[in-house]
């Protein structure tokens, strides 16, 4: 039997990303792990700014389905990497027992993610 343990939404502005990026260069590396990273760089600017907002937004909501939130949990401690279909695939550190299920969208201003945590 599944049974739902939390969902999470998170919305953002990406201009507000985009402008976190230029006061501090390494508000990139606090968000992302070090294989987000690396796909991060192969990116056009704008789609690094789609990238960083959806994996923020994708982390965001990871926390609140948690029930911590973001400071129990860092934003390193949670991963969404691509499916070879492109599909974002989330893994935190010590919830591997939790299947976790996200989607990330964007529009021309906004990223948004959800996270749904199956036991």
């Amino acid at each position: 039997m599944h049974v739902i343990k939390g969902i999470g939404i998170d919305m953002v502005e990406m201009d507000r990303i985009k402008q976190s990026i230029k006061r501090n260069p390494r508000f990139v590396q606090r968000i992302l792990t070090r294989a987000e990273h690396l796909r991060f760089n192969e990116l056009s600017e704008q789609r690094q700014i789609e990238y960083l907002s959806g994996r923020f937004a994708a982390k965001e909501a990871a926390g609140k389905a948690m029930g911590t939130g973001i400071g129990q949990l860092s934003f390193q401690d949670i991963e969404v990497l691509s499916t070879e279909s492109g599909a974002p695939e989330m893994k935190v550190k010590g919830y591997d027992q939790l299947k976790t299920w996200i989607s990330i969208s964007h529009s021309s201003d906004h990223a948004i993610a959800q996270v749904v945590l199956e036991e």
